[in-house]
């Protein structure tokens, strides 16, 4: 019998506080704290937000730039390639020197250019592609795209942005190389024809230049705007998951200094009834 009083007597109460959710199947004997805790946790280890799945997209992402760095770099860097090898130079006209120059060194920087991207593509693709390929969450510590990712970028970069530069400038001596001997005549005639019957080669490819410039102008205004809105939408997604994670934390931290001051308060309800215990066994 004084064993039933004592264990009858030192129950510890229960928090008349706790959420009717703790009541549910799997929650029970959990508090608010307890609550708030395990949402957290199911926030943070969820797909959305877990470093996994960002380690993944991640992945995924360099893999697509390598793809797209290595098609656009064989693609542009042939036509470059055709391009020098197939023009024909009329050896009856005079070449403004400048103009050959600048043909010949943008050809070979586009060309070393697309090729240097095309490189970096062709060493990185295939481990990163391996990787992919397995289904298994924990192989993503095996991909070398988080090492080789400024060389990941700078594939990027050359094959999308200074290539596709250099591509239209290319596009542009070339029309000059090639329209410019148009209606010349030959270098023993009269000066006179000659300057009448060269100017509609010249007219021709300052046409083609004029239309190239707003053209190039107009895509480096996209390459600009497009960083800027993708930069503007991934720190705005960041600034909502960190507003999501500070209102957790500030709801933690609430019910941690409650849960500490009722904590003192079932201290000293525990020592009383202790006592009074204490004394009722004595008595029997």
């Amino acid at each position: 019998m004084l064993c039933l009083i004592m264990s009858s007597e030192l129950n510890v109460p229960v928090d008349p506080s706790t959420p009717a959710c703790c009541s549910e199947p799997g929650t029970k004997g959990m508090d608010y704290r307890d609550w708030v805790r395990r949402s957290y946790l199911e926030l943070v280890t969820s797909n959305h937000h877990s470093v996994q799945a960002l380690s993944w997209r991640k992945l995924y992402l360099s893999r697509a730039k390598l793809k797209a760095s290595s098609r656009t770099s064989a693609l542009l860097s042939g036509f470059a390639m055709v391009a020098m090898v197939e023009v024909q130079l009329e050896v009856q006209y005079k070449y403004p020197q400048m103009l050959l120059i600048a043909f010949s060194a943008c050809t070979t920087v586009l060309v070393a250019v697309h090729l240097f991207a095309l490189l970096i593509s062709t060493c990185i693709l295939p481990n990163v592609e391996a990787v992919s390929n397995i289904h298994n969450l924990n192989s993503i510590s095996e991909s070398p795209h988080e090492r080789m990712h400024p060389y990941i970028e700078l594939a990027w970069g050359f094959s999308t942005v200074l290539g596709i530069l250099l591509f239209l400038a290319e596009v542009v001596l070339l029309c000059w190389i090639k329209f410019l001997p148009v209606g010349s005549i030959a270098r023993n005639e009269t000066t006179n024809t000659e300057k009448h019957s060269s100017h509609a080669g010249w007219q021709s490819a300052l046409v083609s230049t004029i239309i190239m410039v707003p053209v190039g102008l107009i895509f480096v205004v996209f390459t600009i705007h497009f960083y800027r809105s993708l930069v503007r939408h991934k720190t705005e997604r960041h600034n909502r998951e960190i507003e999501e994670l500070h209102k957790l934390k500030v709801q933690l931290d609430g019910h941690d200094r409650a849960g500490n001051s009722s904590g003192g308060t079932w201290t000293c309800t525990g020592e009383s009834d202790g006592a009074e215990s204490n004394e009722r066994a004595v008595y029997y």
